[in-house]
């Protein structure tokens, strides 16, 4: 069991040495306690919610699967556990995702040791690191997008601009599938589905379901043409 009062943390990361790097980096600190570690999505999954760290420290890139997708299933299973996105590359795309997600942070790899020591701890007390400039080019493209919503070409990029998850579930609404129905085919939450349903949402500048199945008909009927 963790000692009272120190911020416990989670590894992931497919990298051994950059996990076993941060690892040490972590461990010297009076007042964190790194509690456990994984190289996959799927072990994360499985791991994270049993060890119920403070915080999660989430590689984007995994080979199975998504840190942001970790995330957010993390997430919606207990909302205490703070996520910080650990990545390579200064991505908008990936940021978005983050912050669909309930992501607190989204630091680069190329962090100075003194400074994540400061972002675990920063993130632990509930602190958002999320760069303000960058958010707000993010909440300017969902207003942007909402107050769109026409297909054609438009239509095409946004599509572009799902991940592979979001892309099944919106072939899934496209079925008329429930959230629950989505979530048993699929091995997910229920609500982890509603998560993903209003995050593809944004994407696609819709505010209904509705809308994304009528979408993905008009999609079908062009591809049949």
């Amino acid at each position: 069991m963790p000692e009272e009062g120190k911020i416990t943390v989670f590894l992931v990361d497919d990298h051994e040495v950059v996990r076993r790097g941060v690892h040490e980096l972590l461990s010297v600190e009076d007042d964190i306690e790194v509690v456990g570690e994984a190289g996959t999505a799927g072990d994360a999954l499985v791991r994270i919610p049993a060890t119920r760290p403070d915080v999660a420290v989430l590689d984007v890139r995994l080979p199975d699967g998504s840190g942001v997708e970790v995330c957010r299933e993390v997430r919606s299973l207990n909302e205490d556990i703070k996520c910080l996105m650990l990545t390579s590359f200064a991505d908008d795309e990936a940021l978005f995702d983050a912050i669909m997600a309930g992501a607190s942070g989204y630091v680069l790899k190329a962090i100075r040791g003194n400074e994540l020591l400061t972002a675990v701890r920063d993130v632990a007390a509930g602190k958002s690191l999320l760069d303000p400039v960058a958010t707000a080019r993010v909440l300017e493209r969902l207003r942007s997008g909402n107050a769109g919503g026409n297909g054609g070409a438009d239509g095409d990029n946004r599509l572009a601009n799902l991940t592979e998850q979001e892309r099944k579930i919106l072939d899934l609404i496209g079925e008329g599938l429930t959230n629950r129905v989505i979530g048993e085919r699929l091995h997910l939450a229920e609500k982890t589905i509603k998560n993903y349903v209003s995050s593809l949402l944004s994407k696609l500048g819709m505010e209904r379901r509705s809308q994304a199945a009528a979408y993905v008909a008009r999609k079908q009927a062009e591809e049949r043409r």
